[in-house]
């Protein structure tokens, strides 16, 4: 099977894209780890599939698959490496697009200065919708939110937030010093989150700045992440730690999350940026 590809990046969190518009791409797990393995393949931390959308209203479908081959709900980065993607192709002449994932419909505005907005939509508080299993544990409230304790790692307290995917939220005195390696695929792993979980370690510089490093579930530690930036934005504010607009700045680059009302919804803005085409043969 040879494949046509586009390798784009979005602050460092880089994605293999296929074009799904005019014939079905249908890989198996195994194909999908071979496209984004970084020696035998072209290396990213998801492939992304565009498509079109057969609901009304909705301009294309939006498919994520993480490196280890399984089918994900969101990628906030890869959605504005997405809506490049489609205007630059010529799929659509639209500078504002509707796409659907597996469990959401987004709203993504390119800007003139070749950046992209990202309607994440309304963060989810309720741990069955996360999900995560709080039976039997005492939080630790903070502001107006909770910090969880989890069994097996002393000292951890952890918001818990989903973006349409689910995020633990941990603060750090230094980022850069964090466990990341050790204790973030602990977190990942844990028994509370039936679905496992994006582990972040968020230091908080300032009420409109912060430093974020994210375990992202099935695909290690990332430049950058989009949902993860909003979840720590979004526990940073519930929690009283920040104010309502956020720079974050992750080891690939800057993002300004906004979450101007509790009952609105998160906007995303950073970059996202072509690197460069090729064929592969899987």
């Amino acid at each position: 099977m040879r494949l046509r590809f586009t390798k784009m990046q979005g602050a460092g969190n880089d994605f293999v894209v296929l074009d799904g518009t005019a014939a079905p791409v249908d890989l198996s797990e195994s194909q999908v780890r071979r496209l984004a393995d970084r020696r035998f393949g072209v290396g990213a931390d998801q492939v992304l599939v565009v498509e079109r959308s057969t609901t009304p209203g909705v301009d294309f479908r939006y498919r994520i698959f993480n490196s280890s081959g399984d089918e994900v709900e969101h990628c906030g980065n890869g959605a504005r490496c997405f809506v490049r993607y489609v205007h630059a192709r010529g799929l659509t002449d639209r500078r504002s697009v509707r796409v659907e994932t597996v469990n959401n419909v987004l709203e993504l505005r390119l800007r003139d200065d070749g950046r992209v907005t990202v309607d994440m939509n309304r963060p989810v508080f309720e741990h069955a919708r996360i999900p995560f299993d709080a039976t039997g544990l005492s939080a630790r409230r903070e502001g107006g939110f909770e910090l969880w304790p989890l069994e097996g790692l002393p000292g951890v307290e952890v918001a818990v937030v989903s973006m349409g995917n689910p995020h633990a939220v941990q603060r750090v005195a230094d980022v850069d010093a964090a466990p990341v390696a050790t204790v973030g695929p602990q977190v990942e792993g844990h028994a509370r989150f039936a679905r496992r979980v994006n582990a972040g370690f968020l230091q908080v510089l300032s009420r409109d700045a912060v430093k974020l490093r994210v375990y992202e579930r099935g695909a290690g530690e990332t430049l950058a992440c989009g949902t993860g930036a909003c979840a720590a934005v979004v526990a940073g504010i519930r929690l009283g730690w920040l104010d309502r607009s956020v720079r974050v700045a992750t080891r690939g680059g800057e993002l300004l999350i906004d979450w101007p009302a509790d009952d609105g919804p998160v906007l995303m803005t950073g970059p996202a940026e072509f690197v460069f085409e090729g064929e592969i043969e899987l």
